[in-house]
């Protein structure tokens, strides 16, 4: 069992650091800067939720976006995304606390045992979720960025955006989710495992012979 208590914490510590990664990446402004030689004392961040103009003494003025019809597809898509992926993640994070087997461990019956590996799974499959939710919309927005910095057809004056760390933050986050779902899956495989080999006791059942139940009762008469 202490294979699985290793495993389990390790998978619930990796889910809740990867829930928080994956929400400061969903309200971080960074997701890609931008800085021109035109105004070397500002650059500018793009996030999911607001712009920002970053002014060489340290002043940061934000503007969110006026229109939820008017976001590019891209920004769109990634807010829809990242919002799924934190619902996904708190939910998974939620439902292996309970479901391990260091909780009320006192209690070792079947049933409950069962029903702890089934939330457990049920945690770390929502985990394995939330990491490709939270990897798709970073990964797109990346080839974007990338596809949109080498167009040949931009003339080389024009400034492009750049990877912000919101981005570094993302893929750390859906590296952890996947890391924290695999944990857990793993630590329900050795539970079943081990439960399969404790050998279950045979009761023993006492056989009365005809000669000592005929003597019992010819005591009696």
């Amino acid at each position: 069992m202490s294979v699985v208590c290793a495993l389990e914490l390790l998978g619930v510590f990796f889910s809740a650091g990867a829930w928080l990664c994956s929400l400061a990446t969903t309200l971080m402004s960074t997701w890609l800067t931008l800085s021109t030689d035109l105004l070397p004392t500002e650059s500018y961040e793009l996030g999911l939720w607001e712009t920002c103009v970053v002014q060489e003494l340290g002043a940061l003025e934000c503007r969110p976006y006026d229109s939820l019809l008017g976001l590019p597809p891209d920004i769109k898509l990634a807010r829809i995304l990242m919002c799924l992926t934190v619902a996904t993640g708190l939910l998974g994070f939620l439902l292996a606390i309970p479901g391990m087997y260091v909780v009320n461990s006192c209690d070792s019956r079947l049933e409950d045992i069962k029903f702890k590996r089934v939330m457990k799974m049920i945690g770390g499959t929502l985990g394995l979720t939330a990491g490709v939710l939270c990897l798709i919309p970073v990964s797109y927005i990346a080839h974007l960025t990338v596809v949109r910095f080498f167009d040949d057809n931009v003339p080389d004056v024009v400034p492009r955006w750049e990877f912000g760390d919101a981005l570094f933050c993302g893929w750390t986050a859906g590296f952890l989710h996947l890391v924290a779902g695999v944990l857990l899956l793993t630590s329900c495989l050795c539970l079943q495992e081990q439960n399969c080999n404790i050998p279950v006791p045979i009761p023993l059942v006492r056989v009365h012979s005809a000669r000592s139940s005929y003597k019992t009762h010819s005591e009696y008469v």
